[in-house]
């Protein structure tokens, strides 16, 4: 303890310097060591899915982009060439084109039909069914089958000349028709086989569905209100966050659809280019043509499709999406 001088006349007063600053005690220390050891268990855990996701997902995707700018063929080494291959696509390549509009015309046309087709049957099973778990993993089925072979070879037998579709309209005297070898039918059968696979979309409208809160519909039959009415103006604005959220997952399906083109045209987009989707001339350029720059860059060029409507649906959902907490 030190004294500071005090004026004449005064008293002084002992100065007591700061304590010193004890350092950590053992509990913080043992908490502190506790911490570090179950990060590193976290890092652990999480370190497989770190790899897939650096040496799966963004280490090919950065090749690919490279290679998209290059002429590789699979069997020699990769060429720069720059913007070439893009400016072959929009410009030189008329089945590139054509595969853009075939896949664009599916995806406006079957996209819609099934999820009209999911939500009715979803009003329909809402209604109390007995059984109501059995018939809805029965209608959940063809969505976990649409898109395998087996289906895709079924799928052409029965739309083929002798198959279950002529052989009923033969029962009312209609000749035998090549609805898979006729352009005019043959992307038509691929959408309906589209639509047959609505069971993921229902499902989830069946979810959305079961939300809605009944005394909303009380209220409005004591108004007056039909079913129609409740429909229109109680059931779809509350299923509309569904509608948006199955919307964007179909859409971007349907862009990446493969095995049905593949199997029903016999892998080469035919008749006439009319079922050739935008993934099956990817992958005829890749694998059968070896043009795999070519295709890596038509790869690119579907991620940026598939992200500007996702964006465009985003930025659409503000003017007809409601949600509950709005004012």
């Amino acid at each position: 303890m030190t004294l500071s001088p005090a004026p004449a006349g005064t008293t002084e007063v002992p100065v007591t310097p700061p304590p010193e600053k004890a350092g950590p005690s053992h509990l913080e220390r043992l908490k502190g060591s506790r911490s570090r050891s179950q990060a590193w268990a976290a890092y652990l855990f999480l370190a497989p899915w770190f790899i897939g996701l650096f040496a799966i997902t963004i280490g090919p995707m950065i090749a690919s982009l490279y290679l998209s700018f290059t002429d590789y063929s699979l069997l020699s080494e990769a060429h720069w060439v720059g913007l070439d291959n893009y400016e072959k696509m929009f410009t030189q390549d008329d089945r590139f084109m054509a595969s853009l509009k075939v896949t664009t015309t599916y995806v406006v046309v079957s996209v819609p039909l099934q999820l009209a087709f999911a939500l009715g049957l979803a009003l329909v099973l809402d209604k109390g069914l007995r059984g109501l778990s059995f018939y809805r993993s029965i209608f959940y089925l063809p969505s976990l089958l649409g898109g395998s072979v087996a289906i895709s070879i079924l799928w052409r037998k029965i739309f083929g000349v002798d198959g279950i579709v002529n052989s009923f309209l033969g029962l009312f005297g209609y000749e035998g028709y090549g609805w898979v070898t006729s352009p005019d039918t043959a992307l038509w059968t691929l959408i309906i086989l589209h639509v047959w696979t609505f069971g993921a979309p229902m499902v989830i409208f069946l979810a959305g569905l079961r939300q809605i809160p009944q005394n909303l519909y009380e209220a409005a039959s004591v108004d007056g209100a039909g079913k129609w009415r409740n429909f229109r103006s109680i059931t779809l604005p509350l299923l509309t966050p569904i509608i948006f959220f199955n919307l964007v997952l179909e859409v971007i399906k349907s862009f990446q659809s493969f095995t049905q083109s593949f199997i029903v045209s016999g892998g080469n987009g035919g008749p006439v280019d009319s079922t050739l989707f935008y993934t099956l001339y990817l992958y005829i350029k890749g694998f059968k043509n070896y043009e795999m720059g070519y295709a890596a860059g038509m790869a690119w060029v579907l991620l940026l499709i598939i992200a500007a409507l996702t964006g465009v649906n985003f930025l659409m959902s503000r003017f007809w999406v409601f949600y509950g907490d709005e004012k």
